[in-house]
């Protein structure tokens, strides 16, 4: 197997002493008795199973509820980090409402020659209904996840870009309710970033991009497939928490040319949607035909301007693994900036040249599906069986568009709590960022996932992986 290059560990210098971001967690962890803390995380899971915060994991049969494992020892950020980090996001996030304003209009990145036209054409992500439409706002992300990973003190990349229907929030609001419940003393000593208030300005945020149909308040309602879906708790809790309605595609019909939804008072138009399902599912007179989980109509009473869809019909295009290694290019071409937050080194298998390097290579890179997520469909070289490999080198051979290959990263770690103390696991972040015609709002921290198992890369909660909170905190 690949030997992997030391990893940055994010709490403890080389001398074991704490970095300046954990000083006074590190000082406070270091006068707690340990069976005091291994009962606190024992009643944090018993606060996760009461609460229900579950999610389903797909196999061959049927979807099984678990819960998702929450690991004490936060993730802790400097204000001075963090602000750099907002930067990056908030640019890129700009850079990638103004890459589907332009495909869906005049494919000026197209013409320039900075974007293959194939990418678009021949991608299944890319809805042709949409061009020509500008959505309310001109927003197209109204929510989006960015996938970041640290190699350093100062070196973030972005893994992915989740700008469809990016999860996880709901498990960074009860990891901090959970946090601020077990260890309050915690939250008096160190100054740490508010993150409760994302519901009431995810709320604020659609609000603002209601239709031009929408005559008063703005009624905002949670679109869900229904219990089945491995997300469920995150639509019920973010309905909730926005004082939304929840509902299914069975609950909605067309009224006098408006969506509306069934309540006790009778059938009530919905100006904002906010709709946690695929676009293939949406509308089934536009997209799959068999969908029994969408609204029939809707999308013509979109391009009307009677109903607000959030995240626009046709955004996942932005996070196809393919059109993310052309990301640095999209940022400039949009911006007229330099990337403040680079991409990883990316191969498209596409590529003669790449495909070759990649297949000699195989080994040590890590290679994913383009169409991919929640971990599965791809390949981590180093820790691959030569049979597996042969397997993958199959798979590349036959169909290399549908792959690109990025090197194994030496992922920062941050201790976790297990039964013998301390031991550093591999993390990434996921910060949640909401946008408006007016404002981009950036919650501080995000969801930190976590490897639990040791020495894995993979830290989806599908593959194992478990979460932490997520701190960002005053600088002194």
């Amino acid at each position: 197997m690949a030997t992997r290059p030391p990893c940055f560990d994010e709490m403890l210098n080389e001398d074991g002493t704490p970095r300046a971001a954990y000083a006074a967690y590190h000082k406070w962890f270091s006068e707690q008795d340990s069976t005091h803390l291994k009962q606190k995380a024992r009643d944090a899971e018993e606060f996760f199973r009461r609460t229900g915060i579950t999610f389903a994991v797909y196999g061959d049969d049927e979807a099984e509820e678990r819960l998702i494992p929450f690991d004490i020892i936060p993730r802790i950020v400097t204000a001075r980090q963090w602000t750099k980090l907002s930067r990056g996001i908030e640019q890129r996030v700009r850079a990638i409402n103004a890459f589907l304003q332009d495909i869906y209009h005049r494919q000026e990145i197209v013409r320039a020659g900075r974007l293959p036209v194939d990418l678009l054409v021949k991608n299944d992500a890319f809805v042709a209904q949409m061009i020509g439409f500008t959505p309310p706002g001109g927003v197209y992300t109204h929510i989006v996840g960015i996938d970041l990973v640290r190699t350093g003190p100062d070196e973030f990349l972005v893994l992915e870009d989740n700008a469809r229907t990016p999860s996880g929030v709901s498990y960074m609001l009860e990891n901090r309710e959970t946090m601020m419940n077990m260890f309050p003393e915690l939250f008096s000593t160190i100054r740490v970033r508010n993150v409760s208030d994302y519901p009431k300005n995810l709320r604020a945020s659609l609000s603002r991009v209601a239709p031009p149909a929408c005559t008063g308040d703005p009624v905002v309602a949670v679109l869900t497939p229904g219990i089945h879906n491995s997300a469920y708790f995150e639509h019920a809790f973010l309905a909730d928490q926005m004082g939304a309605e929840l509902v299914e595609g069975h609950d909605i019909r067309i009224v006098n040319g408006r969506v509306a939804m069934r309540t006790t008072r009778g059938y009530q138009p919905i100006d904002v949607l906010y709709r946690r399902l695929d676009d293939d599912y949406l509308d089934p007179l536009i997209f799959k035909p068999e969908s029994v989980l969408g609204i029939p109509g809707i999308f013509d009473l979109y391009r009307a301007g009677k109903i607000t869809i959030a995240n626009a019909p046709g955004t996942g295009i932005a996070d196809d693994k393919a059109i993310y290694s052309y990301m640095p290019d999209i940022v400039e071409f949009y911006t007229g900036e330099k990337p403040i937050l680079k991409n990883v080194d990316t191969w498209r298998c596409s590529e003669p040249d790449s495909l070759a390097y990649v297949l000699d290579h195989l080994s040590e890179l890590v290679v994913k599906e383009v169409h991919g997520s929640g971990g599965y469909g791809m390949l981590i070289g180093p820790a691959a069986s030569k049979k597996e490999l042969a397997a993958f080198t199959a798979k590349l051979k036959a169909k290399p568009a549908n792959y690109i290959a990025q090197p194994t990263l030496a992922l920062s770690t941050i201790p976790i709590f297990a039964n013998s103390g301390l031991a550093p696991r591999h993390v990434d972040l996921r910060p949640f960022v909401l946008v408006s015609p007016d404002k981009i709002d950036i919650t501080p921290g995000g969801l930190t996932r976590v490897a639990l198992r040791k020495g894995s890369l993979v830290v989806n909660s599908s593959q194992g992986g478990g979460t932490k909170d997520s701190w960002v905190i005053e600088d002194d």
